[in-house]
């Protein structure tokens, strides 16, 4: 009896703390985006900005339109190539940051962390000087006799997938590194002694036991790429349209609220839909792989 009362004094206690919370993430999000949804049912009247309407009338734009499906599927395709460029990169360093007895551990998770101090923007511009025609890079291969000319990489998917890149991958090393941080190291070396090598220790137990931090490291990477907007502006040039981009010109240029406003939904529902089966694929895969095991 007493058990019970006390767990219930605590269940009280914990839901005094988390409601304060709880009450401002529902007023400041979920309020703002019922507002846009609703928004997004609207009709556009040029001259009118907009009329209250029930209609999906926005919604099938879009999906009937192959310039916005394939802004769509870009915005999908460079999300998803930059997750996977920022694991690969990032889990080494973010291993090798997790296991050093280095003295100096603290200055090389500063260096990570550093670049998150600057913004988006400017990172940008300082990927424009590098790699225009004439820029750092170009003019490094001309003087080292590998190029002739100028290689085209501005305004190009690959600059934004640079740009992108070096955006996210702290994000990706911080949530691996803390997370390897938790794992004893005996647990690896326990596999050494019984014989594994390297990559059989890496695949039957690292892996599994960072896999929370690579799902958490992949959500953050894969929304924060899904919703850019500096990088693929100032990188990708006014020809190369990305969805945050395109939902910002909806609202600021063409003056069309209940377009923008699905535009944002369609990006939205697209970025959990695909967090969720990737999330769910990944585990799916990583139980058949332990039971084989």
């Amino acid at each position: 009896m007493l058990r019970a009362e006390a767990h219930t004094r605590t269940g009280l206690t914990a839901g005094l703390l988390v409601g304060p919370a709880s009450l401002f993430v529902a007023i400041t999000l979920l309020v703002p985006v019922a507002i846009l949804f609703r928004y997004s049912l609207n009709a556009f009247v040029p001259g009118q900005f907009m009329v209250d309407a029930l209609t999906a009338e926005n919604y099938l734009k879009f999906f009937s339109d192959s310039y916005y499906t394939n802004i769509l599927i870009r915005t999908i395709r460079v999300a998803t190539i930059c997750t996977l460029i920022c694991f690969v990169l990032g889990f080494p360093l973010a291993y090798v940051l997790a296991r050093t007895q280095s003295r100096f551990k603290n200055i090389f998770i500063i260096l990570v962390v550093l670049p998150l101090f600057v913004g988006n923007a400017v990172r940008a511009a300082g990927w424009m000087a590098s790699l225009g025609n004439k820029g750092f890079f170009n003019q490094l291969l001309m003087s080292l006799g590998i190029i002739t000319k100028p290689i085209e990489i501005m305004y190009t998917e690959t600059a934004v997938l640079i740009g992108i890149i070096a955006v996210n991958l702290p994000y990706m090393v911080l949530t691996l590194q803390s997370v390897i941080e938790g794992i004893p190291p005996v647990i690896e070396e326990a596999a050494f002694s019984l014989g594994a090598n390297p990559a059989k220790m890496a695949q039957r137990v690292l892996w599994p036991l960072a896999l929370p931090g690579v799902l958490a490291g992949g959500i953050l990477t894969f929304i924060l790429a899904m919703n850019a907007y500096a990088t693929p502006v100032l990188l990708g040039g006014p020809k190369f349209q990305m969805m945050g981009p395109l939902v910002y010109g909806q609202f600021a240029q063409q003056n069309n609220w209940p377009f923008g406003a699905a535009i944002s939904f369609v990006l939205m529902s697209a970025t959990i839909i695909l967090m969720l089966s990737a999330n769910r694929l990944l585990r799916q895969r990583h139980m058949v792989a332990s039971s084989k095991g």
